[in-house]
């Protein structure tokens, strides 16, 4: 299943009233756009390129989780307190984003409850299913060959 899109995922006049709201960046691509741990307060709208989400996994090296391309909602951490990221991501090629601020989209959000609903059950979903990813793919790294079966 894949992550639902801006597109998918927001009614037309939500999509419209926060796309007045980011700016236009790119990042070359092996740029850091974020660390585990570090302050949430943006997130972005991938609309060229490709980003490797990924996370430390003690004892080893950083585990890739899920690659996201263009219409992928980007970070996910800045909604939610205490808002830290939950992965790093990195970008594998050239990228370009919008880029939002986390208050202004926040504050839109608690000014307006229907924008409000309407932004946590898209990153809701978004979420779930990165938890999805992230599980799969840490027990393909460490459970015994075979042992990750049907849950």
């Amino acid at each position: 299943m894949n992550t639902p899109t801006m597109l998918r995922a927001l009614p037309a006049d939500h999509r419209q009233r926060l796309m007045h709201i980011p700016r236009e960046v790119s990042f070359p691509a092996g740029t850091r756009l974020f660390d585990e741990g570090a302050r949430a307060d943006r997130f972005w709208i991938l609309r060229t390129g490709s980003v490797e989400l990924d996370t430390r996994v003690p004892g080893r090296r950083t585990a890739a989780i899920e690659t996201l391309g263009a219409g992928e909602l980007l970070g996910w951490s800045w909604l939610f307190a205490p808002h830290v990221w939950h992965l790093g991501a990195t970008a594998t090629t050239p990228v370009r984003a919008y880029e939002f601020d986390a208050t202004a989209v926040r504050s839109m959000c608690g000014d307006d409850p229907d924008l409000g609903r309407a932004v946590t059950q898209w990153v809701g979903e978004v979420l779930a299913h990165r938890l999805r990813s992230a599980r799969t793919r840490l027990l393909d790294l460490n459970a015994p060959y075979g042992a990750g079966g049907a849950v």
